[in-house]
């Protein structure tokens, strides 16, 4: 199953890469603002662009209770490189550092969990650029080690995962992004579909919200679904702060709060 998985993402990333006729002019895509793939669990539609170096990290604190039995998790440094390879190509390094609490009726037990969640390694390839009805589409593919995890967040089998991102400017100050994939992952050979949903508005030139729902769907067991919605504040078009909060719609976490910031490293001109 995880071959086959992979193969196919391999494929398709080969294919997708025969449909780009032109990747977006290098000097206007610098000259803009960034584009980040957090704070949000929508991936954006286009890549980093040649030689950029852009760097998205943050913190994070989750909790869900049920039965007097609260699970806490902290993510002190969740991390994305992003290196722009060719025009239409990034590479992609990430990492989360988490450490997980429990309580039974509000004391907290001695079985603290912590260290690094497995490596995410990929890419994303530029498929199409926005063009009328037609969005704006790109191709990411994931697959996360497991030798490169601590001993508390060590999964028995490799996980890996796909989406397409696709976008669409609804206005000057509006637009709509949502992603479409599936994984394999959680020590389960069940696949699961990924999908995100995501609205966001300009408030400025400085200030810009978003809302979002997102989820996956399991071959064999029960959908999960959340929301969550934040701000973002654009210090220089290469420096982006954000915030947000969230919750699940279906049962498995009660809140969601999280910071963070991007940076952008453009090549020497």
């Amino acid at each position: 199953m995880l071959m086959k998985s992979i193969k196919f993402i391999l494929i398709t990333i080969l294919i997708s890469i025969s449909f780009k006729g032109i990747a977006q002019d290098q000097d206007e895509r610098l000259n803009n603002p960034l584009v980040t793939d957090r704070p949000d669990a929508t991936e954006a539609s286009s890549t980093v662009g040649k030689g950029v170096l852009q760097f998205e990290t943050g913190g994070l604190y989750e909790s869900f209770e049920a039965n007097n039995i609260k699970n806490e998790n902290y993510t002190y440094n969740t991390m994305l490189i992003r290196y722009g390879l060719l025009d239409n190509l990034e590479l992609r390094l990430g990492w989360d550092f988490v450490e997980g609490v429990t309580k039974v009726n509000g004391t907290k037990l001695n079985n603290v969990t912590s260290g690094l969640s497995p490596l995410l390694l990929g890419m994303k390839i530029d498929v199409a650029k926005e063009n009328g009805a037609m969005p704006e589409i790109a191709l990411i593919g994931h697959v996360f080690p497991i030798f490169s995890a601590g001993q508390d967040y060590r999964p028995e089998t490799t996980a890996v995962d796909f989406r397409f991102s696709l976008s669409h400017t609804l206005s000057e100050n509006s637009s709509l992004g949502y992603n479409i994939g599936a994984q394999w992952g959680d020590d389960s050979s069940e696949a699961a579909a990924i999908y995100t949903l995501a609205y966001g508005y300009s408030l400025s030139d400085k200030w810009g919200m978003y809302a979002e729902v997102y989820g996956d769907l399991p071959e064999d067991s029960s959908a999960n679904h959340f929301w969550d919605a934040g701000f973002t504040y654009l210090a220089s078009n290469d420096l982006q702060f954000d915030a947000y909060v969230g919750t699940s719609i279906t049962e498995g976490q009660d809140v969601l709060i999280g910071m963070g910031l991007s940076y952008r490293i453009k090549p020497k001109q």
